[in-house]
């Protein structure tokens, strides 16, 4: 496979979002010492760099086929990048932490394309069966939970009683009191398209679609935590 030097630098340093980064050990090819480097993972990209204000990388491995495991090594909180092959190199990191080394692995095992072809068949698998109807298995509510509407709990599924006149003391004596009223529910909020109901279209799609009223949502709770 032939790369771009100069895309990949442009691409490994560029001001998009990354995936994952932060420093690692790396164990040197032909000498069992390790540097430290500054990783930055995008996509199935892995790069390293002297430090973190580099504008090139010192070099770049592409996760494709590979396996991520731990190993024993020297180091603390050691893993290993392996390819299939006679002849593949392994790539042996180390994490300074050990929830470093967690997050790492996990996102390494995430970032080939393969795997995310396998999420996404999925989803648009699930969301084919939904549309006809023909779920085999709907997702059920536990019975052990209370119902809940918009993410909060029901205090009861019978109608609540009419709450007493509030005493001179103030109304927090009155909730402290057994058997008082609970809290009024916020209303029901029906979800649903923002241009009516979706029928077609990819995962991609549905998932902007629905994007766009939990980002709305969002900004009207952060302006209502402003007010005073």
């Amino acid at each position: 496979m032939k790369l771009n030097e100069r895309s990949l630098a442009f691409y490994a340093t560029c001001d998009a979002p990354v995936d994952n980064a932060g420093f690692l050990y790396k164990k040197g090819g032909r000498h069992a010492a390790y540097h430290r480097r500054w990783f930055v993972l995008r996509g199935n990209m892995l790069f390293y760099f002297e430090d973190p204000a580099s504008r090139e990388p010192v070099g770049v491995i592409i996760l494709e086929g590979c396996t991520v495991e731990l190993v024993e090594a020297a180091e603390e909180f050691a893993f290993a990048v392996r390819f299939a092959g006679a002849r593949a190199r392994t790539y042996v990191l180390a994490a300074e932490s050990q929830a470093a080394m967690e997050g790492w692995v996990k996102a390494l095992s995430r970032a080939s394309f393969d795997y995310l072809r396998l999420v996404v068949r999925e989803l648009e698998q699930q969301l084919a069966a939904m549309r006809a109807g023909d779920c085999p298995h709907p997702p059920r509510r536990p019975r052990a939970l209370p119902p809940k509407e918009n993410g909060c709990a029901v205090w009861s599924a019978e109608p609540p009683a009419a709450s007493p006149a509030p005493s001179p003391a103030g109304a927090s004596a009155a909730g402290s009191q057994p058997g008082a009223a609970p809290p009024p529910l916020p209303p029901r909020r029906r979800a649903s398209a923002p241009n009516g109901p979706l029928r077609a279209g990819s995962f991609a799609q549905l998932h902007e679609l629905y994007g766009q009223e939990v980002r709305a949502l969002r900004s009207q709770w952060l302006r209502s935590r402003a007010q005073p």
